[in-house]
């Protein structure tokens, strides 16, 4: 194995420029200052015309005692006798039986331990340079060489160790150039030094006539002065990071013992967006966000999407319909030809070709049948609003008729005086009232007073592929995964007298339903105008959560990107200052704000819990580390247990002081139940030793349980105004 040559230390008399080849003896310094030789040949045969010259023999070169050129004649005790020091040792043994009895005792020790002493500490491969110093491995020219007989060494050690990929992190910081970062600190501190003289200057010269109007406008300036530290401050270092998709795919969705068919081992997502009026934020839009979301790049039974209407409006829920039925041919139709932007409304307006790098012959066929069918979901999303009134019109006129029957069989075959009153209701393709908003509002039907609605519009997946075939007239999904994940409309109860907190309370709504349905182990929430631009998104954000120490991250935030803003932006509109400026700034700080849009949360911590290994700082200036109260209470759970051999991130959780059962979360048991679960699913993978609070892999290999009645009933029940009452459950 090649390897950097080391550092020498010549010690050496001065001789001429004509003398003789020198007799170089390499050794090395020991702690108690003597030297310890580590020629081949420690008694070499010194001959020629300079042979009687001692000044050569005491050239040393002197070597650091690295792995690689450490010989088993050498073991760095200073309690060595002289005559062990002196004698030559190779890499494969050493002279005289007390080098072989060191050399049996390194190799028992090994053999002892198997190779779990040959890891390394902070990476977890197999250290090369430690098995060829204490294991019989040959030496070739620059490098290790394996010998074809035989496949086994003594420790265990096979070729195959060598085959294992190292553990690997996911995330990595990346360092902005010092030609682009020196220059902005330097205006920074040039701007501070401005700023300082300039407000000394204002404060040391007073208006003598105008006293109170100088003194107002000193406090000002120095408020707007502090304003701009504050903001300027976290710029001195922002941080650019970087996610390793491959290493998240080898680590998750690989064949390994514990998961043999390479089943995606990610946890689940749950992906919100919240709409609440169909007029001001139109259904197309929430459609093509909806679409955007089921065509994710991400395993299929563990993703599930989720729109809250908190309007009640019957549009808004048959259009998502539409978008579902749309969905059958839209989603396997990305991943057949790896589509990017997955929102069609987009992708169809790209200016660019659209065959580039397209290698199917039938992408140009699929590609015009599937804009065809987008062009008339568009319309029939466009008509749902008179299609809807005239079915409306249709049933009642169909109600008034059969009432005035009825009053002319109670009457003797006439109407009335006063007429018949019928109330003008919202109806449902199937024939019933609408539970939500109605056209014409009413008392239980309007947007402030209506029951809670919850519909499957599609199910759970299953859990093996399902693959598609050729379709007569439609296109051919041979080879491809046909499965939609699943997707839920969710619009919660409203009634008069009850604070229902806007989109906060909509979002908390989700929440506790979503724990019901599907249990994700984080949450994304979008708006109904912001889609998924990049389909490996919500991969990018797993690797930060799933990366060594990803329990203690609460959420990530993703930047927004904007269409439809002319090239030179000249109103500043992409906010690109806050987005790629101020929030990678705040990231060296300490991390992003939640912009209301595009947060990936960690579902435990959204419950109001502290991360499992949380600590807390004390001091005058925080200096002081300890672990936090209620670590601190499981560590001790965790000692006076029975089970002793488990550690405090692994206790149950009711021994948890902070969760508070039943008055901060509910009644509903089966919702409590989810939070446990939630929290071990979110732990990052225990597949190395410095990896803390981690599961073991293969945990989440198991099918989901199919919805069932009581289930949804339930949903529908944490989502009702009465849940939260004489709570205080901060989801409420």
């Amino acid at each position: 194995m090649a390897s950097s040559p080391p550092k020498k230390t010549l010690n050496s008399q001065s001789s001429s420029l004509s003398r003789p080849p020198q007799a170089v003896k390499f050794g090395r310094r020991t702690s108690s200052g003597r030297i310890v030789s580590l020629s081949r040949d420690d008694d070499m045969d010194v001959s020629g015309d300079y042979s009687g010259q001692n000044d050569y023999i005491n050239y040393t070169v002197l070597m650091p005692p690295t792995p690689d050129n450490q010989p088993a004649g050498s073991s760095g005790s200073t309690s060595e006798s002289k005559g062990d020091a002196n004698r030559g040792g190779g890499g494969g043994g050493g002279d005289g039986p007390k080098m072989g009895n060191k050399l049996e005792r390194r190799l028992s020790v090994m053999k002892s331990n198997n190779k779990s002493m040959l890891l390394r500490s902070q990476t977890g491969d197999f250290d090369h340079n430690r098995w060829l110093f204490e294991s019989k491995g040959k030496y070739g020219i620059g490098n290790a060489f394996w010998s074809e007989e035989d496949d086994t060494y003594d420790g265990g050690v096979s070729k195959s160790d060598f085959l294992d990929k190292p553990w690997k992190p996911l995330t990595r910081k990346v360092n902005i150039p010092a030609k682009v970062l020196s220059p902005y600190r330097l205006l920074i501190v040039i701007r501070l030094v401005i700023v300082f003289f300039f407000l000394w200057w204002r404060i040391t010269n007073p208006n003598e006539d105008a006293m109170w109007l100088w003194g107002l406008s000193i406090v000002c300036e120095i408020w707007f002065a502090f304003s701009w530290i504050l903001d300027i401050l976290p710029k001195l270092n922002p941080i650019n990071r970087a996610t390793d998709l491959a290493a998240l795919h080898d680590k998750f969705e690989q064949p390994s013992p514990s998961n043999p068919t390479g089943r995606s081992d990610l946890p689940g997502v749950d992906v919100f967006v919240s709409t609440a009026d169909p007029e001001k934020e139109p259904p197309l839009v929430t459609a093509n966000t909806l679409l955007s979301i089921l065509a994710v790049d991400y395993p299929i039974e563990k993703l599930s999407a989720y729109i809250s209407d908190d309007g009640g409006a019957i549009l808004t829920f048959e259009a998502m319909a539409e978008a579902v039925r749309f969905a059958e041919y839209w989603v396997p139709f990305c991943r057949k030809h790896d589509i990017e932007p997955r929102n069609p409304d987009s992708y169809f307006s790209i200016k660019k070709d659209p065959t580039k790098n397209k290698k199917r012959q039938d992408f140009v066929k699929d590609r015009r049948w599937i804009k065809r069918e987008y062009d008339e979901f568009k319309v029939r999303i466009n008509g749902l609003p008179e299609q809807i009134k005239k079915r409306a019109e249709q049933f009642n006129l169909r109600e008034e008729l059969k009432e005035k029957r009825i009053a002319r069989e109670k009457n003797g075959g006439v109407l009335p005086p006063d007429g018949v009153d019928v109330v003008k209701a919202t109806w449902m393709a199937d024939g019933t009232h609408w539970p939500g908003t109605w056209f014409e509002p009413k008392p239980d039907h309007s947007k402030g007073d209506h029951a809670g609605i919850l519909q499957i519009m599609s199910k759970v997946p299953e859990l093996e592929p399902v693959i598609g075939g050729p379709n007569e007239g439609a296109l051919d999904f041979t080879g491809i995964d046909i499965r939609v994940p699943m997707f839920a409309y969710v619009s919660r109860e409203k009634r008069p007298g009850f604070d229902h907190n806007k989109k906060a309370g909509a979002m908390n709504g989700m929440v506790r339903a979503s724990a019901i349905l599907s249990n994700g182990a984080f949450i994304l929430n979008l708006d109904c105008d912001h889609y998924i631009y990049n389909s490996k998104a919500i991969k990018e954000g797993m690797c930060f959560m799933m990366d060594r120490g990803g329990d203690r991250i609460c959420y990530i935030q993703f930047p927004q990107r904007f269409e439809g803003i002319d090239p030179s932006d000249r109103y500043a509109n992409h906010n690109t200052v806050f987005f790629d400026g101020n929030m990678r700034a705040l990231d060296g700080l300490q991390g992003p704000v939640y912009v209301g849009t595009g947060c990936m949360f960690r579902r435990y911590a959204l419950y109001g819990f502290n991360p499992p290994r949380a600590n807390e700082y004390t001091g005058v200036f925080g200096q002081e580390k300890a672990p936090a109260l209620h670590v601190r209470t499981q560590s001790q759970a965790s000692q006076t247990s029975q089970a002793s051999d488990l550690e405090s991130d692994t206790q149950p959780l009711h021994d948890d002081p902070d969760l508070g059962l039943p008055k901060k979360f509910g009644n509903s048991t089966m919702f409590t139940d989810t939070i446990p679960v939630a929290e071990y699913q979110g732990r990052p993978l225990a597949d190395h030793m410095s990896v803390k609070n981690g599961r073991p892999p293969g945990a989440l290999l198991l099918p989901r349980p199919p919805l069932d009645a009581p289930t949804v009933a339930e949903a529908i029940a944490v989502i009702s105004c009465w849940y939260c009452f004489g709570t205080i459950d901060m989801l409420c």
